[in-house]
């Protein structure tokens, strides 16, 4: 009898171990995730950038001025903190900035961006700190020649540009010479 409930114990922590085992694999899947992570890359001068963050939708709401309000820092992203990543140092809208891995938060105004190079990349996105900035810049906001369901950022000849819903803001990146 001892036995037979010993060994109904045993089976059911190996059934337990297994589906926790499961349940925890199919949350380590960062692409099942309403906002599935997404990556950016290309060469601005003889640097390379990559943008890596998560892209939530727009799934009919009002972005701007709404879910992501202006005057208000926003993680430029969802679930973890978007990086930026340069691998030779660079001007960022004519300021210097070394190369390396920063976090990439903005603060949206209807006519003028903030964006914020911070200096802590590895981060829930909502944990920023102001006194780890490592740059902050002035941006222009214009329309987007198209609608973005999902946010994206492109790197191009000429820096990245973050695009979401029906707004683009080019961020203006060269290589430092």
């Amino acid at each position: 009898m001892k036995n037979t409930r010993i060994l109904s114990l045993l089976a059911m922590l190996v059934i337990g171990m297994l589906f926790t085992t499961s349940v925890m694999a199919q949350d380590q899947d960062k692409s099942k995730r309403p906002s599935p992570p997404a990556k950016a890359t290309g060469k601005v001068g003889g640097a390379m950038v990559t943008v890596d963050y998560s892209s939530p939708a727009v799934k009919g709401r009002t972005i701007w001025g709404d879910l992501v309000p202006y005057g208000e820092v926003w993680r430029a992203g969802a679930n973890e903190a978007t990086t930026v990543t340069f691998d030779k140092d660079v001007m960022v809208e004519g300021q210097p900035l070394p190369a390396g891995t920063y976090s990439f938060y903005t603060i949206p105004g209807e006519d003028q961006w903030t964006v914020i190079f911070n200096k802590v990349a590895k981060q829930w996105g909502t944990e920023y700190d102001k006194g780890q900035d490592a740059l902050r810049v002035m941006v222009k906001p214009k329309k987007s020649a198209t609608m973005n369901e999902r946010l994206k950022y492109e790197v191009t000849k000429d820096g990245l540009v973050l695009l979401w819903e029906n707004l683009e803001v080019p961020v203006v990146v060269t290589a430092k010479k």
